[in-house]
């Protein structure tokens, strides 16, 4: 009886170690996506490249050069954002595959990121196709993250997926819900902990994230907005815009102008707040046409108080329009690199 009895003990404790042990991988292995501390969800202060650029037909035709990469990490910038237009460069064949030439320019572009200590933000920028023509297009987005996400899966952290830039017109917000989940579906089966920035319909607007319904089981997931209030002065002289004639308009820093800045970010932090994400503003900036001290103060307005909420930025953008590098004189545009990023601080940002 007393050997039964020692048995039965022995073999309960047994089962209970097994318990133990089983639960506790269970809830490391369950932990593993929210593991949020190792994720780059705080990108800090960023710029947007290369998306206009001649490099992605030819390296011959390129504007931007190797070394502007570590230029811009020394300039106090912490991240780039990489516009990528691989459906308008027609770099995505019949069959949805990408090309090999293209997907080495952007090898290079992710290698020298990476190598200058800037993290990197992988952003499909198809935005006017396919808002053009969701119904189409979708397998092209869908395809891409596919190659995209199995070719980077073992890149470190500090590169970031962005589904898909300014999801708008007939990529209703409805439809976008749809899209996003299923590109981030595919992402999650190579990238299970890989941060994927994701905003709103209607331009990546603050005023729709209302519309935005992320899955709440992922928490590696930063919200993006786009910001450019006012528009009559950030995109006064725009040839795209019906602002091309409309020039002369200024932003005074007085306190009716600043409240209204203020008061678009606290919309958007209270939803951030309630929704316990994380949040990145992708683009801003004043179009070139403003005067320069307009463009300054507004420019440092808004970065200076995105950092005081905590927020992420990336400036539209380096070259191109909006500029804050001019690359024809190679030189920085320095009053509007001294707003975003003071030069007492270039060096102490990360």
């Amino acid at each position: 009886m007393l050997l039964t009895r020692c048995r039965f003990l022995l073999i309960t404790l047994c089962l209970s170690a097994f318990v133990f042990v089983a639960r506790a991988e269970q809830t490391s292995e369950s932990a593993k996506p929210n593991a949020a501390i190792k994720q780059p969800q705080h990108l800090g202060r960023g710029v947007n490249i290369l998306g206009y650029d001649g490099i992605w037909k030819s390296k011959q035709t390129a504007r931007f050069k190797e070394h502007y990469f570590e230029m811009i990490r020394q300039a106090g910038f912490d991240h780039v954002r990489i516009n990528l237009h691989p459906l308008r460069d027609h770099a995505m064949e019949s069959d949805h595959r990408l090309s090999d030439k293209w997907l080495a320019t952007l090898d290079w572009a992710v290698n020298q990121s990476l190598a200058a200590d800037l993290k990197v933000i992988l952003d499909f920028h198809e935005f006017n196709t396919l808002g053009r023509a969701p119904d189409i297009n979708k397998q092209s987005m869908l395809a891409f993250w596919r190659q995209i996400s199995e070719r980077y899966k073992d890149k470190p952290d500090e590169v970031v997926f962005e589904i898909l830039n300014e999801p708008n017109k007939k990529l209703t917000a409805d439809l976008w819900n749809q899209y996003f989940r299923e590109a981030l579906a595919i992402i999650r089966k190579t990238n299970p902990t890989r941060t994927v920035i994701i905003g709103p319909a209607s331009w990546n607007n603050i005023n729709a994230l209302d519309t935005l319904e992320l899955p709440e089981e992922d928490r590696l997931i930063v919200v993006t907005v786009h910001y450019y209030n006012p528009f009559a002065f950030t995109h006064q002289g725009a040839g795209w815009t019906d602002l091309k004639d409309k020039l002369g308009v200024t932003w005074d820093a007085t306190a009716d102008q600043k409240q209204a800045i203020i008061d678009d970010f606290a919309k958007a932090q209270a939803w951030a707040n309630e929704h316990d994400r994380p949040m990145y503003v992708g683009e801003f900036g004043a179009y070139d046409k403003g005067d320069m001290d307009s463009r300054v103060r507004w420019t440092s307005f808004v970065t200076r108080h995105l950092e005081e909420l905590g927020w992420s930025w990336g400036y539209w953008q380096f070259d191109g329009d909006f500029i804050v590098y001019d690359i024809d004189k190679e030189h920085w545009v320095e009053p509007i690199r001294n707003a975003l990023s003071p030069p007492k601080q270039n060096q102490t940002s990360k």
